[in-house]
């Protein structure tokens, strides 16, 4: 015997009417039908009495009522002693410092909803780790942005986002409707401090080698556009700051928008916060 067999069982019993319980289940009335009939061939005896008007229980099917109840109590129980032992269930998210998206919100809202008995951690990380501490096991999932090296790690894309370099406002540039990554060539770009991933500084350097001041936030990186005109990178859905441009390079690829966890360690929350993650992104 199964314990959902059982819930179902008590479910009929309890309404004595097959349709009202199927209601009560969610789920269709013949393979509840079905799921009773099994019930009655595995116990081998009779549980209920079926006629136009509904059902009733045979004595055999007052016994299991009862029983059935306070093993499903137990379970219950056990369940909730289980849950008790092992803690609350957490999940720490990687977030990367580059900006607020309105979809994070809508994420946090919708995984709240759905697993209000999750403590969710957030731990935010700046430009240098893209995987905002997933390698280093500080995090249990990232949604932050690729490219990156993906040895060892899942990674699902979200969001594909156009960019447009960053420039301040009296720029000679910066009133222009599009770039090319040619228009930018021989002017100083960002860089991030030695060790961080490769792929990751070739895209925001528009694949060719740069020099430029180094920085690790994004904060750091516009002050560098303002102070020196140092070529910024930047999401086109990204509202520039005062004293600042942002303008459409026409032939750098999108800045992706990912979800990333470790390989064979995909636990229910981990799971739950991909799936949701997909739907709110629309991924």
């Amino acid at each position: 015997m199964e314990l959902r067999t059982l819930r179902y069982f008590v479910t009929v019993a309890e309404e004595l009417h097959f349709g009202r319980a199927a209601v009560r289940l969610h789920m269709s009335q013949p393979p509840l039908s079905r799921a009773i009939r099994r019930l009655e061939d595995d116990l081998g005896a009779q549980l209920l009495l079926r006629s136009a008007a509904g059902v009733a229980l045979t004595p055999a099917g007052e016994v299991l009522l009862a029983e059935a109840r306070d093993l499903l109590e137990r379970a219950a129980r056990i369940r909730g002693r289980v849950a008790s032992a092992a803690g609350p269930a957490v999940l720490t998210v990687g977030l990367l410092g580059d900006s607020s998206d309105p979809a994070v919100t809508r994420l946090a809202a919708e995984y709240r909803r759905r697993h209000p008995g999750v403590e969710v951690r957030i731990r935010e990380t700046d430009l240098t780790d893209p995987t905002c501490g997933l390698r280093a096991g500080r995090v249990d999932v990232a949604l932050t942005r690729g490219p990156f090296g993906a040895d060892g790690l899942a990674v699902r894309e979200l969001r594909a986002d156009p960019v447009g370099a960053v420039l301040r406002a009296d720029d000679p540039l910066a009133g222009r409707a599009s770039l090319t990554l040619a228009d930018l060539a021989g002017r100083p770009w960002f860089q991030f401090p030695p060790g961080t991933d490769p792929a990751w500084q070739a895209y925001w350097n528009g694949g060719e080698p740069r020099e430029g001041p180094v920085v690790r936030a994004v904060q750091e990186c516009l002050q560098a556009v303002l102070w020196s005109g140092t070529v910024g990178i930047a999401p086109l859905g990204h509202e520039p700051a005062a004293g600042l441009a942002l303008v459409p390079v026409a032939d750098m690829p999108p800045s992706r928008v990912v979800v990333a966890w470790r390989e064979g360690e995909e636990s229910v929350p981990v799971r739950e916060f991909v799936r949701i993650a997909r739907t709110v992104y629309g991924g």
